[in-house]
């Protein structure tokens, strides 16, 4: 479900930029660790060296390796969020926009590091208590609930044939989980362009009017 690490817009007008809490911190290190060295060398002793911490001060924030790596996919997605809705207000068709969603959605590619804190959290979640997959839940409904009111805004502007909103966007979904999950693992045979390519012939031929083939 998610897509790349989100990118830092960086400060526009000649504003500062307000100095980044502690947590917030710890979180935008871990994400980078990841990001350069995988997710093996992410450790609770190593993160708190790089942003000089100690170990207690660490366990403040977060009681577990399972509750850091949890907290850094909620913190990735709340930045790659902000990006989704700017992308989905702009002013254009609704197709262009839902291309975009998908580009936002995928992995760039093999090892991509938001993806692989995506598998590793579902994968230790397994055994997770109910407050936790809920915290994991929003993260899914979130894209969930702006591909259906995007696919709903397309057919009232006559862009899309009319399909039920919530059931395409869960079949959607599950489509960019499967390829997204091939191409973060470097599945052979697959690769971006091609997997964009069929999700395009999935939106022809799934909401383009009748008559407009």
């Amino acid at each position: 479900m998610p897509a790349r690490p989100a990118r830092d817009g960086g400060g526009r007008g000649g504003r500062q930029r307000r100095p980044a809490q502690p947590r917030e911190r710890l979180l935008a290190a871990a994400m980078a660790t990841i990001a350069e060295n995988g997710l093996d060398r992410l450790t609770m002793a190593g993160l708190g060296r790089q942003v000089g911490m100690s170990s207690g001060h660490l366990l403040y924030y977060f009681k577990t390796k399972d509750e850091l790596l949890l907290q850094t996919l909620q913190w990735s997605e709340e930045k790659l969020g902000a990006e989704r809705r700017a992308a989905l207000a702009r002013q254009v068709p609704a197709r262009e926009r839902l291309d975009v969603l998908v580009d936002l959605y995928l992995p760039a590619g093999h090892r991509d590091p938001a993806w692989a804190l995506w598998l590793e959290v579902w994968n230790r979640s397994q055994n997770a208590d109910e407050e936790v997959r809920a915290r994991q839940l929003e993260l899914e409904l979130a894209w969930h609930r702006d591909l259906v009111a995007l696919v709903v805004e397309g057919t009232a502007r006559g862009e899309f044939r009319p399909v039920d909103a919530d059931r395409f966007a869960t079949r959607t979904r599950a489509l960019l989980d499967g390829f997204g999950t091939h191409l973060v693992v470097g599945l052979p045979g697959t690769d971006r362009a091609r997997v964009l390519g069929h999700v395009r012939d999935f939106f022809d031929e799934a909401l383009t009017p009748q008559g407009t083939r």
